[in-house]
């Protein structure tokens, strides 16, 4: 199974009136990122995704319908973190069972202050449990939500102890020396960052691609990027990319995303959110959608 790569979107996820999850509607999205969307890959039910609002059982469900749905899991990771132990090697038990091509996990995040020791033990129940053969488990470091952050020591030791198992990290933190610092020290795993701007250096800093949130929407210009990449051509998407990405943050970013994914698609039920989440007002969507024209066309 080849190694995820490029630029991969973290995919948001439509919800029904009722709040569940529109099985359907993230099927057919997850096979427009990989076709018209420009992405190589797709990160499901990640914090764009909304995961940690959804209960296991829904989180289950949604991994079991894109698992049908016909689609190249190849090219998906999947996120299976949770507060509680048992839920994480539930959840990243089923993403190797279904043929995931990765599982992205968050560290345990409800208890602050955890030792480097106790951390790198809750990785291993996780790998222990899942079992390490066929699973390829990727790291979740944002420690701006979670409070715990993945230190590149613990990392190092981690993938020492399971080569092959640990096959990379997802780095949302927004520092740019902890990503090139980590691809630098700990060679042997993909280093994602999380932002489209890191495309058209990826191959200078040793990083696998990016996995970010606005790839939902400036897929084509960070396909582009990727690539051209070490190019002025790339260098020009990573641009064009970037100003669709500071767009959509100027407002609550996975609002942002859903309400653009409905103005592009033309489909109105992609502004609902699981609480606590809330959609963007018409006031901020108006708003949103005249600065991502103007972004566009620029």
């Amino acid at each position: 199974m080849p190694a995820l790569s490029g630029v991969i979107a973290a995919a948001a996820t439509p919800l029904s009136a009722d709040g569940t999850i529109d099985h359907a509607k993230l099927v057919a999205h997850c096979g427009w990122l990989l076709s018209e969307g420009g992405c190589d890959g797709v990160n499901l039910l990640g914090t764009t995704g909304e995961a940690t609002s959804f209960s296991v059982e829904q989180r289950l469900a949604a991994m079991g319908a894109v698992a049908a749905g016909g689609l190249p899991l190849e090219r998906f990771m999947v996120g299976t973190g949770a507060a509680a132990l048992a839920d994480s090697i539930r959840l990243t038990s089923e993403a190797k069972r279904l043929g995931f091509a990765g599982a992205l996990l968050l560290p345990p995040f409800y208890y602050k202050g955890i030792d480097d020791g106790t951390l790198e033990r809750c990785i291993d129940l996780v790998i222990e449990g899942a079992g390490a053969d066929g699973l390829a488990l990727y790291l979740y470091h944002i420690p701006q939500n979670t409070g715990v952050p993945f230190p590149i020591e613990v990392v190092a030791r981690l993938a020492e102890r399971h080569p092959g198992t640990l096959a990379g990290l997802k780095d949302s933190s927004g520092d740019a020396t902890y990503s090139k610092d980590l691809a630098r020290r700990v060679p042997s795993i993909a280093v994602f960052p999380s932002s489209e701007g890191t495309l058209a250096t990826a191959d200078e800093f040793g990083f696998a691609g990016c996995i970010s949130a606005s790839v939902n929407v400036s897929g084509r210009p960070s396909q582009e990027a990727w690539r051209a990449r070490g190019t002025a051509e790339g260098q020009a998407a990573v641009v064009r990319a970037m100003a669709i990405r500071e767009t959509l943050s100027r407002f609550p970013l996975v609002s942002a995303v859903k309400w653009a994914l409905g103005h592009m698609k033309g489909d109105e039920s992609w502004r609902r959110l699981q609480p606590p989440l809330r959609s963007l007002t018409a006031e901020e969507g108006r708003a949103l959608e005249a600065q991502l024209e103007a972004a566009t066309r620029a």
